[in-house]
């Protein structure tokens, strides 16, 4: 996964103070399964077939072939194991199955700790199958509202409609709440993660990277329109909003975002004929 992350995290820099006074750079990584991770560390020598890869590679490895573990980061990963993960930052933070995986805290990492001279540390929360319309819903947002087409299709599977709109309510913003807390209660207490972490520099939340977007891509009950112009409008408005409830709910009103992008089957000028479906929303 080549993504765009590692390239505009420079979005997220801030000219630094002297080192010895530099507060601990805080940055928070959230979304679905790509951000927790499917890259298996068994697939690290193929960047090595390719001259683009090379240098990348060199940065993820030692000379001897080993995973680097970041001296500067550290990282607390929530959702990608059955427990929190926590330590320097090295591979192993991916999913936890069939691992050990990484997701794009690695390669992150390792550039933010070329590009800033202090210590950094990566609070990630990412659950595979999520959405932002309802899993990340950000309060703001409101309840979720079942639109007419979706109201007609559940009374023509006879589905009880106060119990369904019942269990949507009950799963609305429950990742977005997880994240929060789960941010909150690590700043609560930075020592469990940074064992010599010095209170008297302090931190700063310096950057938020969102990686997110496929379950609300291939929900057609959501965005029945998504195939036309404006068809995911509604997604828009709510990653606007999710911006604006993370910045209050961290009391940090000017804080970045930074959203990354994966390609879905390539450029849509080159599909074939067995892909034009695919078009209008990809």
């Amino acid at each position: 996964m080549r993504m765009s992350l590692a390239l505009l995290c420079v979005c997220l820099l801030r000219l630094p103070l002297s080192p010895a006074a530099e507060p601990l750079q805080i940055y928070i990584l959230a979304g679905q399964s790509n951000m927790q991770g499917h890259a298996k560390v068994s697939t690290f020598p193929h960047l090595g077939m390719d001259p683009e890869t090379v240098p990348l590679l060199a940065e993820m490895q030692t000379a001897d072939g080993r995973p680097v573990v970041c001296e500067r980061v550290w990282i607390s990963s929530l959702g990608s194991a059955d427990n929190e993960q926590l330590g320097k930052l090295t591979t192993g933070f991916g999913a936890a199955a069939g691992g050990p995986k990484i997701g794009p805290e690695f390669t992150f990492g390792l550039r933010m700790q070329k590009a800033i001279p202090g210590r950094i540390l990566l609070i990630k929360t990412a659950w595979g199958g999520r959405s932002l319309n309802t899993d990340f819903r950000p309060p703001s947002a409101g309840p979720y509202v079942f639109n007419q087409q979706q109201l007609a299709g559940l009374q023509r599977q006879n589905k009880d409609l106060k119990a369904a709109q019942q269990e949507k309510d009950n799963a609305t913003g429950v990742a977005y709440r997880q994240m929060i807390e789960h941010v909150r209660n690590v700043l609560a207490d930075l020592p469990r993660v940074i064992p010599d972490y010095d209170a008297a520099s302090g931190y700063r939340l310096a950057g938020f990277v969102w990686f997110q977007g496929w379950n609300d891509l291939v929900d057609s009950g959501t965005y029945p329109d998504r195939d036309k112009p404006g068809g995911y409008d509604a997604y828009s408005n709510l990653l606007a909003t999710l911006i604006r409830d993370v910045r209050r709910d961290l009391r940090t009103p000017q804080l970045p975002f930074v959203i990354g992008v994966l390609g879905v089957g390539g450029p849509v000028a080159e599909y074939g004929p067995e892909q034009q479906r695919y078009r209008g929303i990809h």
